[in-house]
Parts: structure tokens; sequence; C-alpha cells
């Protein structure tokens, strides 16, 4: 189980390296200035306190497409087994299997991450002030 946590996690920093560098190409090609949100005199923040977009994906953003991918290999699994079970001689049975062990393992990775993340909260919200 291990193994497929440490796969989702390899997917999500690799997802996030992507970004990561097409966001600094981006910073690359149009620098900020001292301008409102940008990094300045106030840091990363803004005059009002908000917090200014960095180009980097956020977890949330990570996380959602971590989900979009399980969810596109189980959509994908469903579909070569129903091509399977009408007889498409493009799906063999090997394909089939593949898909939905990829799609299999993807979600018990998904669910895992997600009970660690919960039982995270509540570890934070048990800690004594």
């Amino acid at each position: 189980m291990t193994d497929s946590i440490s796969s989702v996690l390899s997917q999500i920093r690799s997802y996030q390296s992507q970004l990561g560098q097409s966001a600094a190409a981006v910073r690359a090609d149009n620098p900020r200035s001292d301008a409102v949100g940008g990094v300045g005199q106030f840091g990363q923040f803004g005059q009002l306190g908000q917090v200014a977009p960095t180009g980097a994906p956020s977890f949330s953003e990570t996380l959602t497409r971590a989900i979009n991918g399980v969810s596109s290999a189980q959509e994908r699994s469903g579909q070569l087994q129903k091509a399977f079970e009408l007889g498409d001689p493009n799906a063999d049975l090997a394909k089939v299997m593949v898909a939905s062990q990829q799609a299999q393992v993807a979600f018990r990775a998904t669910v895992e991450v997600r009970n660690r993340l919960v039982q995270a909260y509540q570890d934070v919200l048990n800690m004594p002030l």
C-alpha cells in the first residue's frame, strides 16, 4: 500500500514541478515590479494583507488534479471494459485488466491519502493549546 501512496505522491510532485516550470517561464517573461500584489516592500502580500498569486499550484489545485486523474483512470477502465464486453477488437483482455488494476490502485492510494489527511486534521484538532 505504501508503494501506491508513493506513486500518488510522485505524481503530485511531478504535476507541481511541471506547473512550477511553466510558472517560472511566465515570471521570467513578465517580471513583476513593486506594485501592489507584486513582490516588493510588502513581500508576497499586498497592502490589504491578501496573498498575491505566485503561479505555483496550491495544495487544493494539486489535490484536485490528482483526484481528476483517478476519476479519468476509472472512466477509461470502464470504457475499456464496456468495449471488451461489446467485442471491440481493439480492447483485448490484457488492456482491460491493466486499466482496471491501475484504476483500482489509484483509487486505493487516494483513499489512503484521504485517510491520512483526516487523521492529521484530527490530530491537529486534538492538540492542546
